[in-house]
């Protein structure tokens, strides 16, 4: 009797193994693998929500060895899931269980081929990691002036197919804003190459904002020439401790007019957040001697000697106006760049911090700035009343308009039953107030695989069909990261 299941198994067994070949003499012996350990720590997201499966992790090492092999896959008919540092927070660089798909990985293509400090600009191919690029500009007296907290591990591919923030972007913006040019290998093998900048460039659209943010759907981004800032001749970091959210929103006013064009970060936590870092990494010591409702971590950096000469005495002076308005309780100047540091890092470890507490649903959220402190007042209460025993807990970039709204669950037994029940009611709530305050459930981590399908319920029809559109005409055979972001 005839199996024609057993048929198509063969049938597609030979079809990868005469695809693997393939590939493994387009790319030579480092620039295949098939070994299960090689493979394993790439197959799962950094939250460890997802573990997929995967043919193979290509590693090409150039953009011509990237175009041949994504021609190759379309004659297969492969599927590429294209990965950076797999740092991702919302499952858009993990491929998923059934094995088909391969992981393009862009960690081989690492050189930054060109720094131009008369232009402030440099030019990477998309594995180079953050931390590098950093260092590198510095060392032409110049910066990068994005970072987060993965900067170890997160690459430029990654940064701006995710269109990442972090904690400069309220000076600087957000991957958008800090993109000239980008080089990407289309669906069809096909090189796009937009890396050199213009100022003026009226001949239609903007291809490259198209595929900044797209996560790897719409094409693969190879290289990136992006904005360099001039190097920093002074910063002062400062921590105060308010008693409530709107106080931090009239502080982060208050820093602004009397900082114009100075104030690069400002962050907020909770009392909970750095009593997590603190029980997380041993030694870490609270800035203020005392317990605060909210704290708030705020940067005054400058590009010239005199300026920065000044900013101590101007951070002395935003800080008693915050103490004659009553916007304050407590508040520090770091006296070192040690003591800001330890500040920074302590804004930087909230996220592995909170996660050691067990599970939680994690949401990287925005609304009008304006209404951030109001959401928050409303959203934390209702939640936790809504869902006994969780903990609602809201940290991150106050002057965006974004912050990371969290809810911890109780004591479960089971993390992935009470994640697939209870938690995802949770976020669907989050999610539903957010747009009600007419906000985005999805500020800079992007989309990927866990937050596709809210994106699909709350989004406008019209938005999603253009999407939808979009993503057909560029990727017909659906092959470029398939199921993620739309």
């Amino acid at each position: 009797m005839n199996c024609p299941s057993c048929g198509v198994a063969i049938a597609d067994a030979v079809m990868t193994e005469t695809f693997l070949a393939e590939a493994a003499r387009l790319l030579g012996p480092k620039g295949l693998t098939t070994d299960p350990d090689d493979m394993a720590p790439w197959l799962t997201d950094w939250r460890g929500r997802y573990t997929g499966a995967a043919r193979a992790i290509a590693s090409p090492a150039n953009t011509a060895e990237v175009a041949a092999l994504v021609k190759l896959c379309a004659r297969h008919g492969v599927p590429i899931v294209p990965q950076g540092g797999n740092s991702g927070m919302s499952g858009g660089a993990t491929p998923f269980e059934s094995g088909r798909e391969i992981i393009l990985s862009l960690r081989r293509m690492n050189r930054i081929t060109a720094l131009d400090t008369a232009a402030r600009s440099a030019t990477c191919e998309a594995g180079v990691i953050l931390q590098v690029l950093h260092e590198a500009a510095e060392k032409e007296g110049l910066r990068f002036p994005l970072t987060l907290g993965g900067k170890g591990s997160a690459t430029i591919g990654g940064l701006v197919s995710t269109n990442a923030g972090g904690t400069q972007v309220l000076r600087h913006g957000s991957m958008r804003a800090l993109v000239l040019g980008v080089e990407a290998v289309m669906a069809d093998g096909s090189v796009l190459d937009l890396l050199t900048p213009l100022k003026k460039d009226n001949r239609g659209f903007d291809l490259k904002q198209v595929l900044i943010g797209s996560e790897g759907t719409l094409g693969i981004v190879t290289a990136a020439t992006l904005r360099l800032a001039p190097a920093i001749a002074g910063r002062t970091v400062m921590w105060a401790g308010t008693a409530s959210l709107h106080d931090a929103r009239s502080l982060l006013l208050l820093a602004e007019d009397m900082a114009p064009g100075l104030l690069e970060g400002f962050e907020v936590l909770p009392q909970h957040s750095l009593e997590a870092v603190q029980a997380y990494t041993p030694g870490t010591r609270a800035p203020l001697t005392e317990p605060h409702a909210w704290h708030a971590l705020i940067e005054l950096v400058a590009g010239d000697e005199d300026t920065a000469a000044r900013l101590p005495e101007l951070a002395e002076r935003i800080l008693a106006t915050a103490f004659e308005r009553d916007l304050i309780a407590d508040a520090t100047i770091a006296a070192s760049e040690d003591q800001a540091e330890r500040m920074w890092l302590i804004r930087e470890t909230i996220s592995p911090a909170e996660r050691a507490l067990g599970p939680a649903m994690q949401h990287d959220i925005s609304v009008p700035v304006e209404k951030m402190p109001a959401f928050v007042e409303a959203a934390v209460p209702r939640l936790e009343a809504d869902w006994p025993g969780t903990r609602a807990v809201c940290f991150g970039h106050l002057g965006d308009g974004n912050v990371h709204f969290h809810v911890i669950a109780p004591p479960v037994s089971d993390r992935a039953s009470w994640e697939a029940g209870d938690g995802k009611a949770i976020s669907a709530q989050v999610h539903d107030m957010v747009v009600a305050w007419g906000g985005s459930i999805s500020a800079e981590h992007g989309i990927g695989r866990l937050k596709r399908d809210e994106l699909a319920r709350l989004s406008d029809p019209t938005v999603l069909a253009t999407m939808r559109a979009i993503k057909q005409a560029l990727d017909p055979d659906g092959l470029l990261n398939p199921g993620k972001l739309v």
